[in-house]
This record gives structure tokens, sequence and C-alpha cells, in this order.
């Protein structure tokens, strides 16, 4: 269902959409060393997403983001149980983490942990579910 030319919606959600997306990335990075992380980042990235579904329309943003919400769910269940797993071929408990330094040419030294890939599962999974949910409940209406 198509909403009518509303400016004020579109602008404001323009605005506040890039807000929540910027925020839900840095949730999604800062998540293994502080409370946040895929859970979060990924119910915030739906509700930025359903705003601009609301403000623009299905048709619009359908075409814009061509994303299959149903296939990223077992996509981010697949990496984090991976990832869980991962562990094992090291001999060590499931999900049990390890972080490197490691130097990248334009952004210099970065720690890249294992819990990171772990949260990323969960907001890819999170993301798609409620995604699904949502849509699905939309298409009813």
């Amino acid at each position: 269902m198509d909403r009518p030319n509303n400016l004020i919606l579109r602008t404001t959600t323009s605005i506040i959409a890039f807000i929540l997306l910027g925020f839900s990335i840095y949730l999604l990075f800062a998540g293994h060393n502080s409370p946040g992380g895929g859970f979060i980042g990924g119910l915030m990235t739906s509700a930025a997403i359903v705003l601009m579904y609301m403000a623009y329309g299905t048709n619009l943003l359908e075409k814009i983001l061509p994303f299959n919400y149903k296939k990223m769910a077992p996509l981010g269940l697949l990496i984090a149980t991976a990832t869980g797993i991962g562990s094992f071929l090291f001999q060590q408990p499931f999900l049990s983490q390890t972080f490197g330094y490691f130097h990248f040419p334009v952004l210099g030294e970065l720690e890249l942990a294992t819990a990171m890939l772990f949260d990323l599962g969960v907001y890819l999974t999170v993301f798609g579910v409620t995604m699904t949910i949502i849509l699905s409940i939309a298409e009813d209406q």
C-alpha cells in the first residue's frame, strides 16, 4: 500500500532513519565490549526500515532495498552457530572468544574479536525475523 506524498513525513524520516541506522551500527560494533550488540542493533535497524516503509510505501522501498528478509534469519543463525562451533577447532568450550590486533591500510590498527562475528549473526537473525513478522502483518492489512 502506497502512502500519499507527505513531504514532512518523508523529510523527517530520512533524517531519523539515518540516525537510527548509524546508532544501530555503533551498537553492533560496540556490543562485544559493552551492553548492546547484535540484538538491539537488529531491532533499531528494523525500526528504521519500518519507518521508511511507512513514509515511502512498499513498492518504492522494495525497489531500493531488494532484500529477502526471510533468508537473513537462517544466515544469521548459521553465522552465530558457526562462530560458537568454531571454538571446538581450538579445543576450547562452546562460544569461547579470541581476539587479535590487525593493521588495515586506511583504518590503522584495529582489534577484531570472534564475538563480533557472533553479534553479526544475532544482528542478521533479529533483523530478518523482525522484518518478516512486521511485513507479514502489514500485507494482511
